[in-house]
């Protein structure tokens, strides 16, 4: 008895060893394929931005590749360790290739997704754009196989699947190179509309930032309390938030130089008399 014992240990001792050796040079074979990869993707992003390729390909071709090949060395070392027969492993996915499709399907829309962000190229990284469908919007930083990471004004990332960008509408709102402020006044019913009108014009006039042509001030609204003027320009896209805040700071100040009333919400109540009795 004793003996079997012993033999057991020796042979159950002997295959944990064997298997312990496997699986250390396994992790380090990973986790040198992981460093060789992470170089070889530094010098082939900047052996494509030498030749002018879009960053947002760049992105993409890299987390490919990187994600590619340590997904088939991940395979390669379980067959290796035995862990899984390869035979098994081909059985296993042709069984459930219906079931993987399903279960997947998330993943490799994003991952069509995002080929077809590459095609057809609806933004490219340093493109500012807004989606509404998830409430977001900034500056795009890096298209990738499944997410396309936006950072909005506020230095926060946004992580949105792809498979989100393109079934739904996105407004690439730097794709001409410039965009539209708009923002609308309040003026007094008692105030000179047409003396508010010039002193946005002057105003608009004084910043050399602001296109000189496609400039509107106009009455946009009549509303309960104040006349609504609208007020349209347009700046380059780098320039659209500093002009625009800039602008509601200058109008404020002229509007008060110039003594005219930003009204607030008025409500006029008519007493009715009650009439006396005989």
């Amino acid at each position: 008895m004793l003996q079997k014992l012993e033999t057991w240990a020796l042979q159950f001792g002997g295959k944990a060893f064997d298997f312990l050796i496997r699986a250390a040079g396994a992790i380090l074979i990973f986790w040198l394929v992981g460093k060789i990869l992470r170089k070889f993707c530094s010098f082939l992003e900047r052996r494509m931005a030498k030749h002018n390729v879009d960053a947002s390909i760049r992105s993409f071709v890299c987390s490919l590749i990187r994600y590619g090949i340590l997904s088939l060395t991940l395979v390669e070392i379980i067959i290796q360790l035995h862990i899984v027969e390869a035979t098994s492993i081909a059985a296993l996915l042709a069984s459930a290739g219906v079931g993987i499709s399903l279960a997947m399907q998330g993943t490799l829309a994003n991952f069509a997704g995002g080929l077809l962000l590459l095609v057809v190229r609806p933004f490219r990284a340093g493109d500012y754009i807004q989606v509404p469908a998830v409430s977001a919007e900034g500056t795009v930083r890096k298209i990738e196989m499944y997410y396309t990471t936006l950072e909005t004004v506020y230095n926060e990332i946004v992580m949105i699947p792809n498979s989100t960008l393109t079934n739904n509408r996105v407004t690439n709102v730097t794709a001409l190179g410039r965009r539209k402020i708009e923002i609308r006044v309040s003026v007094s019913y008692a105030a000179d509309v047409e003396k508010a009108r010039q002193e946005i014009l002057r105003i608009l006039d004084q910043d050399e930032r602001i296109e000189k042509e496609e400039r509107k001030v106009f009455v946009a609204e009549l509303g309960e309390s104040a006349v609504i003027l609208g007020v349209w320009c347009f700046v380059k896209a780098s320039d659209y938030l500093p002009v625009k805040w800039a602008l509601n700071e200058e109008i404020h100040a002229g509007f008060a130089g110039e003594g005219i009333e930003i009204p607030y919400n008025q409500l006029v109540v008519h007493m009715a008399e009650k009439p006396e009795k005989a």
